[in-house]
């Protein structure tokens, strides 16, 4: 008994002490110490206000800086760049790379687009113009649909001349996200190789990429940019809504750039969704509009007291009409390039069944190949390789003045012409005899069995 006296005595006394902790951690700190070690509110009505006054004071001190030093995400205002902005972080060797890179990587694919496949291009005289003849430091801007994650560099390199892609200084820099082109050192090396500029989705408008493009505009550079801010998720057959971003890069750059719009088809089915490497063999329409003007916009800035929000958007909303009314034109011609196509592929075919009508055994038959002032000459023996000799045969039985000839000359040329009659006649002369195919005999053989067969027969026969 007097053991558990003890040790009753002795947990009131660590129990006391724990008491008198409490009391002076509370009068020194002014904090209600939890009992069941529960972390409180410090911001909640019911716990001792001094701390959490403080904390609240702290933080409306903080949030007024930031509101009259800052400007808040969901505000709009003009953030100036300077044209150096990004020079720091182009060395000397990124230059010299880039001089190589980019006219190397302009004109593969200048070779793909125009040697692999087929590339319409409309109005490019507007881009050539606008790129070789602007005034000094006048910066260019060219906004286009997306539809495949190679539009640039292909559409790009298709629209200029090989000469105009070696110059690298001169050459478009374009915008691409951080997550899928500069997820590694590797592929920000190459990126950065070839002028392109990282931004990162879901930061907004104010970001270093949107800096380092307003900067490239304020050095008179050309800058090309998707409106759309990501690829068309349907093959090209709706466009999106054009972002504010671009109302960002036109308006608060020192000069305002000149922008030419340009809408393309096709590309698509050469990089479709999924697939990793191009095809080849498709067709591509490019469409190239006038430049866009924004004097009006500009104008009614200082008169009506417009937002800049609101005048980001206006001007992103008539880039994106622009772009929509190109992309009805061009789908209508390469709608009509489609239909031509089609049908100079049926006008080849109803020729060659009319060639193959024409050109039978009663044609080119052992009667027609003798002109009747021949036949009445008296009959004189002649070498036989003079006979052999198809300039004498052409000169006796297939002038250019015969009607079969004639219609021939407007199929194929002289080459062709003797290759397909040699075949022809070969093939209607010994078909009654159940021989070969005609595949297995080329045309020299073929127009000698003829000659043999036939002229060499009538000739022995005089």
């Amino acid at each position: 008994m007097a053991v558990q006296r003890i040790e009753l005595g002795r947990g009131d006394l660590w129990k006391s002490k724990a008491k008198a902790l409490q009391l002076r951690l509370r009068d020194r700190f002014r904090v209600v110490v939890d009992r069941h070690r529960r972390r409180p509110h410090i911001f909640s009505a019911a716990s001792d206000g001094y701390f959490s006054s403080t904390v609240q004071r702290w933080l409306n001190h903080f949030r007024d800086f930031r509101r009259d030093s800052l400007h808040s995400p969901s505000a709009f205002y003009r953030k100036r760049v300077s044209k150096d902005f990004s020079a720091d972080e182009e060395s000397v060797i990124i230059r010299m790379v880039q001089s190589v890179a980019v006219p190397l990587l302009g004109n593969m694919c200048h070779v793909f687009m125009h040697g692999l496949n087929r590339v319409q291009v409309y109005g490019v005289e507007k881009l050539h113009d606008a790129l070789l003849h602007r005034p000094k430091n006048k910066p260019l801007l060219t906004v286009s649909n997306h539809v495949a994650s190679v539009d640039d560099p292909f559409i790009i390199a298709s629209l200029l001349p090989p000469s105009v892609l070696m110059d690298a200084q001169n050459l478009r820099w374009t915008l691409c996200a951080s997550d899928r082109c500069f997820k590694n050192p590797v592929s920000s090396a190459f990126f950065q190789s070839v002028k392109v500029l990282p931004v990162a989705r879901g930061e907004g408008i104010y970001q270093k990429g949107m800096d380092m493009a307003i900067a490239k505009l304020n050095s008179g550079s050309w800058v090309h940019i998707f409106p759309e801010g990501s690829r068309s998720r349907d093959g090209g057959k709706t466009m999106g809504s054009s972002k504010r971003g671009v109302g960002r890069l036109i308006l608060d750059a020192d000069t305002v750039p000149l922008v030419i719009p340009f809408v393309h088809t096709g590309m698509q089915e050469i990089m479709p969704l999924g697939t990793t490497l191009p095809r080849i063999g498709k067709r591509v329409t490019v469409l190239l509009g006038d430049p866009i003007h924004f004097d009006d916009i500009l104008d009614a800035e200082g008169v009506e007291n417009i937002s800049r929000g609101k005048m980001y958007d206006a001007v992103a909303s008539r880039i994106g009409q622009r772009l929509q009314q190109l992309k009805v034109q061009v789908e209508k011609l390469a709608l009509e390039q489609s239909v031509e196509f089609q049908q100079a592929a049926a006008g080849i075919t109803e020729r060659a069944a009319d060639m193959l009508q024409q050109v039978d055994r009663g044609s080119f038959g052992a009667g027609s190949h003798v002109s009747t002032e021949e036949r009445d000459l008296p009959c004189e023996p002649r070498p036989s390789q003079e006979l052999l000799s198809s300039d004498r045969y052409f000169r006796i039985g297939f002038s250019y003045d015969s009607i079969i000839i004639s219609r021939m000359r407007g199929y194929m040329d002289s080459t062709e012409l003797l290759g397909f009659a040699a075949r022809g006649l070969f093939m209607n002369f010994r078909a009654r005899e159940h021989t070969a195919s005609i595949r297995d005999v080329g045309p020299v053989r073929a127009w000698k069995q003829f000659l043999e067969a036939n002229l060499l027969g009538q000739w022995n026969a005089c």
